[in-house]
């Protein structure tokens, strides 16, 4: 990245800073290292914007200017762009819940790095998987200015079922019956999920009645 015009040190400081301030603003809050760098600017002012205070190290390699000008969506979206939304957090998504949780879930690769998942805020909690299981029924959604994977209703509904005891009961039966009433729903998709998350019988036994 070449300046406009020939700059002093203090000059070319703040024009690298108005750079990273339009790439932060363009991704939706939060940028990488890498996007960062591969304009040209060097690490050592990255690290000499965040001692003051100018960039907030959000993770390692992840920053932004002003977390309060941006939603968790973005943020979450622009992190792990890797991940699916699963559990309570998808299932908010779908309408099924009608207030989204303080916790973020979401599914990433088993080899996926635990230190990524090091962060006081947004909060979140990982879901790690087998390649297979990760793919199986993955769609889109959009989430504030973002798109970022989302499990299909029917593959979620089988892990709501695996993992029944990990939620709160009210919102078990909430979701439950949503489902059941969901015009949307494709059971042969459904049974599909099922015998592959290994809930095949769960499913016959707790909602087949009602399909």
């Amino acid at each position: 990245m070449e300046a406009p015009f020939p700059m002093d040190r203090s000059e070319k400081k703040e024009f690298e800073f108005e750079v990273i301030e339009k790439l932060i603003d363009e991704n939706n809050g939060i940028v990488r290292t890498k996007q960062i760098t591969d304009l040209g600017i060097d690490y050592r002012r990255i690290i000499t914007y965040v001692d003051e205070g100018r960039l907030i190290r959000v993770k390692s390699g992840y920053y932004a200017i002003n977390l309060d000008t941006y939603n968790e969506e973005d943020l979450i979206a622009g992190m792990f762009p890797d991940g699916v939304l699963t559990m309570e957090t998808a299932l908010y998504y779908y309408g099924y819940l009608k207030t989204r949780p303080f916790v973020w879930k979401i599914a990433v690769s088993k080899n996926t790095s635990k230190s990524r998942f090091k962060m006081d805020y947004p909060a979140l909690e990982p879901y790690y998987s087998e390649k297979e299981v990760l793919s199986l029924g993955v769609t889109e959604t959009t989430i504030g200015n973002s798109t970022m994977n989302i499990y299909t209703k029917d593959r979620l509904i089988c892990d709501v079922l695996k993992y029944e005891d990990k939620m709160k009961r009210e919102d078990f039966k909430t979701v439950a019956l949503a489902y059941i009433q969901d015009d949307d729903k494709d059971v042969s998709s459904l049974m599909e999920c099922a015998s592959k998350r290994k809930v095949r019988q769960k499913v016959q036994n707790m909602i087949g009645v009602w399909l």
